[in-house]
Parts: C-alpha cells; sequence; structure tokens
C-alpha cells in the first residue's frame, strides 16, 4: 500500500526483529527454565520445539505481517480476516479475524503491562548494584522489601513506560530502528563479556562448585529425567520457544507489515530465530546457571526459579567484592536492554492499531497507549505478593501465546492455503526453504501444538487453576490461600474485559473497511485497493 511507512534500512529491520525476539526470555526465563526442568534434559524437547514450532511459526508469522501489509494492515485481525477469505465466505472469515483480533490485542496489552514491571526491575537493580545497595543485606528480603516500596517501583517502572512511549511515537524508521541499532548491539557486547567472565571464574567458593559444573549441568543429556517427565518438560521447553521468539503475539507480524512486498523474508525470518538462539542457548545459557553454580553451588542454583536473577545473583556480584558492582550494573543493565528492545514491539502494536484502524496521529497513539499501560499495570504495582503478576503469566504468557499460535497454523497455512503461503515465502527470497518445511507445518506443527494445549489445560484442570483451589494459589502463584483469591479474581476480570474489548474493537476494523463485501459475502477488495 503506498504511503505506508517502511524500515529504512534492511540491517535495522533485522535488528528490530531479533530485539523483538531477544528480550528477558533469554537471559531471565531461559536460566530459570533450564534449572527447574533438569538441564540437560530440558534442552533435548527444546531442540525439537524450535525445528516443530520456532522456526516454521516465525515464517508462518512474516508471511502474515507482509501480506498483511500490502492492504495497508500491520495488526492480525483484519489480516486474518483476508486470508481467512481465500477458502471462507467473509462472514466466516470475519470470525476467524475477530479471534486473531482478540487474542493479538489481549497479549500486547496485558503481557506489557506487567513484563514492564520486570523491566522495571533490571532498571531499579542496575542502581542497586552500582550503588552496592544490596551488599550485606539477605537479597531475598531485598527483594521483597524492593517489589512492596510503591515509590521505588512506580519511579523504576514509570521510567521504562515513558522511554518507550518516547521510542514508539517517533514512527518505524526514526524510533523503532534508530533505538534497536544502538540498544542490540550494546546487549551483545555486554552478554559476551560477561559470559567471558562467567567462563574464567574456576572455584570461588568451594573446590566441587565451578562455572564448568553448571555448562555440564545444561549440556548433559538427561534421558533418565526426561523419561521420567517427558511432558512436564517438553510442555515447558514448547512454552520456552513460544515466549522467547516473541512467537503469538501479533508483533512479528505487525513489524513485517512494514516491509515491501518483494522484499525477502525467508533469509530474515531464519536470521531472527539464529540471532535469539545465539543470544539464548550461547549466550543466555553461558551466564545466570554457570555463575550461580560457581558462587551458591548446584543446589541452589537449581533453586532459583524466577528469582534467579533478582534474588540469587546478587550474591554473587557480593561475593565478586567490589567488581561485583560493575559485572552486577553489566547484568541488570543487559536485562534491561534485553526488555526493553521487546516491550517496545508490543507497545508499537497497539500504536499501530490506533493509528491503523481509527486514524490517530502516531504521538497521540502513543500517548493513549501511555496511559492504557499506566492503568494496566498499576495494580500490578500496588500488589507486592506479586500473585496478580503471576496469574497474568501464567495465562496470558503461556496459554494464550500457544493458542494464538495454533490459529496462526490454522488461518495462515490451511485457510489461506498452503500454496499461497509458500508462494509468499519464497516471493523475493534469498533463500529457497526446504519443502520438507511445508510438511512440517501441514502435519506436524499443528499436530504438537495441539497436544501442548491439551496437556496444557489438562494440567490445568488438576492444578485447580479454573477454581482458584487452595493448591493452584500457594503452589503455582506463591500466594496465602483465601486472601490471594480476590487478587486472583481481579486479574481474570482485567482478562475478560480485554479480550472483549479486543474483539469488539477488531470487529469495528474489519467491518468498518471491508463492511459491502461482509453484507454482499463475498470478496470484493484486493490488494492496493
Amino acid at each position: 500500500m503506498e504511503g505506508r511507512e517502511r524500515w529504512a534500512t534492511k540491517l535495522g529491520l533485522i535488528l528490530a526483529m531479533a530485539g523483538n525476539a531477544v528480550g528477558l526470555g533469554n537471559f531471565w526465563r531461559f536460566p530459570y527454565q533450564l534449572a527447574k526442568n533438569g538441564g540437560g534434559a530440558f534442552m533435548i524437547p527444546y531442540f525439537i520445539a524450535l525445528l516443530l514450532l520456532g522456526i516454521p511459526i516465525m515464517w508462518v508469522e512474516w508471511v502474515t505481517g507482509r501480506f498483511g501489509g500490502k492492504y495497508g494492515h500491520g495488526v492480525l485481525g483484519p489480516t486474518f480476516y483476508l486470508m481467512s477469505r481465500e477458502s471462507v465466505k467473509p462472514r466466516t472469515a470475519l470470525i476467524f479475524g475477530i479471534i486473531g483480533g482478540m487474542l493479538a490485542f489481549s497479549v500486547t496489552t496485558l503481557l506489557n503491562s506487567y513484563y514492564l514491571h520486570v523491566v522495571g526491575w533490571s532498571v531499579a537493580y542496575t542502581y542497586y548494584s552500582a550503588t552496592g545497595a544490596y551488599y550485606g543485606q539477605n537479597t531475598v528480603a531485598f527483594f521483597i522489601n524492593h517489589v512492596n516500596n510503591l515509590t521505588a517501583v512506580l519511579a523504576s517502572w514509570g521510567l521504562a513506560v515513558v522511554l518507550l512511549a518516547i521510542a514508539t511515537s517517533r514512527g518505524v524508521a526514526k524510533g523503532i530502528e534508530a533505538w534497536n541499532k544502538v540498544m542490540m548491539p550494546l546487549l551483545y557486547v555486554f552478554a559476551v563479556v560477561l559470559v567471558a567472565r562467567s567462563l574464567t571464574l574456576g572455584s570461588p567458593v568451594k573446590p566441587e562448585w565451578s562455572s564448568l559444573a553448571g555448562l555440564e549441568y545444561i549440556w548433559k543429556p538427561d534421558f533418565n529425567t526426561l523419561s521420567q517427565n517427558f511432558f512436564r518438560i517438553s510442555l515447558a521447553a514448547a512454552g520456552q520457544i513460544f515466549f522467547t521468539l516473541s512467537l503469538g503475539m501479533g508483533i512479528i507480524q505487525n513489524y513485517a507489515s512494514y516491509v515491501g512486498k518483494d522484499d525477502d523474508i525467508a533469509l530474515s525470518g531464519l536470521a531472527t530465530v539464529s540471532l535469539n538462539e545465539f543470544a539464548e542457548v550461547v549466550l543466555g545459557g553461558s551466564l545466570a546457571i554457570p555463575i550461580a553454580f560457581a558462587y551458591l553451588g548446584p543446589e541452589q542454583a537449581i533453586k532459583g526459579g524466577v528469582g534467579l536473577a533478582y534474588m540469587s545473583l546478587p550474591n554473587v556480584f557480593t561475593a565478586m567484592g567490589e567488581a561485583g558492582r560493575l559485572f552486577g550494573s553489566m547484568w541488570f543493565l543487559l536485562l534491561f536492554f534485553a526488555g526493553f528492545t521487546s516491550a517496545i514491539a508490543m507497545y508499537n502494536y497497539l500504536v499501530a492499531l490506533l493509528e491503523e484502524d481509527l486514524h490517530i496521529k502516531r504521538t497521540l497513539a502513543a500517548v493513549i497507549v501511555f496511559i492504557l499501560y499506566l492503568l494496566l499495570g498499576l495494580p500490578v504495582a500496588l500488589d507486592g505478593t506479586l500473585v496478580y503478576l503471576s496469574e497474568l503469566d501464567n495465562w496470558v504468557g503461556s496459554y494464550f501465546l500457544v493458542l494464538l499460535g495454533l490459529f496462526d497454523i490454522i488461518v495462515a497455512v490451511w485457510l489461506f492455503k498452503p500454496k499461497n503461503l509458500w508462494d509468499e515465502l519464497h516471493r523475493g527470497a534469498y533463500i529457497n526453504v526446504p519443502t520438507f518445511f511445508k510438511y512440517i507445518l501441514l502435519i506436524a506443527t499443528p499436530i504438537y501444538i495441539a497436544l501442548l494445549l491439551a496437556g496444557t489445560t489438562y494440567d490445568y484442570y488438576n492444578m485447580g487453576a479454573f477454581t482458584a483451589s487452595k493448591t493452584y494459589v500457594e503452589e503455582v502463584l506463591g500466594g496465602s490461600y483465601p486472601d490471594s483469591v480476590p487478587i486472583v479474581t481481579w486479574a481474570r476480570v482485567a482478562m475478560i474485559a480485554i479480550l472483549i474489548i479486543g474483539a469488539l474493537e477488531t470487529y469495528y476494523s474489519i467491518r468498518r473497511k471491508y463492511g459491502e463485501e461482509l453484507k454482499q459475502n463475498r470478496k470484493i477488495v484486493v490488494a492496493g485497493d
């Protein structure tokens, strides 16, 4: 569509896509998923999920985005509607458009509402590391005190949201691309420096504690642990692939919508996966766990869980003495860069939605999204127990991603038709994608996702997620029963409300542009109209 903004450079596009994918999932989520799922036992299903889900769905989402861009759409609802028309009538296609738009709107809205708080923690901990604020402190109590310090939480979270609003308001080339050109190289430089330090630690505390032992834990296949917990570990590995590659969110499609209709997306999609996996497996896998093994010992490192980055690793930096201030600051600044470059993609999705569907100027749209994130993020800030955050993450950061991934396949592969998808993928492509990936998309990927969703639903039912049971509240969310039940209820009210708003907004945007063909129930509009 003429007049629509484009990426200024190919490098800027790749760095922005990599910045979208490379985030806290690489340096914060990946290490604790490794730790709690058996290290080497986790890596086997992880690479299987990368092959069956990560790479093929990444290509699907690039195709979806560029296809929508030809019609002037950078959001998922109208694009799903257009792709579905290839096989079904417009009124039926409208249903798939509403589902896609509703899920993408909820993910980019709700996930960023708490993800930005984690980015804010990184801002605060960069300062705490530089000043040595947690030196000599119980780091678990220190973290709990931080999340209960409303002033500190609001300041660090507010700074992150303000910076995002500024970056996004400047547009694709001058804003997002410019920020990623600075942050992504710095992120990799910081990570490489920290990895070099990690691998040269030796055994600073006990002879049997070493960073090399941590690497062995990660890379030594553990078939026994995997066989005993096969489904649970496979589920966790697949969920990590979705989270780390930013799949099932609509934001890959949003960035790809700014690509020219004859520009390469095949090699670009593969490059995005490659840059992310290097950051995650090589860099992320060589940082938190090996360092924790060297300073905290295997038992404590494995038990670190979600607090590994913010509760356990400060002990490591304290043990390094004055040098720990430098390395601690670099670590948390790395987490900030990683989180910021991903959060900016979710922010831009909502800005694009307001800009394209409601014709609101980008600068004003950025302000509106800023206010929206402040409103939705305030309950997270006010809940020092983190139950509200955990409940959102349990559904939005896991279940919704996989569900939208399934609709990616239903719409962009089956309804859009496999031949159309394959032709679009290779339009202007710098590489020929191996044919076997076509059959993976047609058969293996949807079956794997369906099993994943079925298994997740079954697990959620067993742990009482649908009723907010005592087991679910205490063991999964880490709250106290029944005191935390109202917090869980409010989180669910927020999710339902956002889903309804997303459905209504998508219906309005599709109806607004394609009302005549919905009325006649036949395809009228083609690209360029």
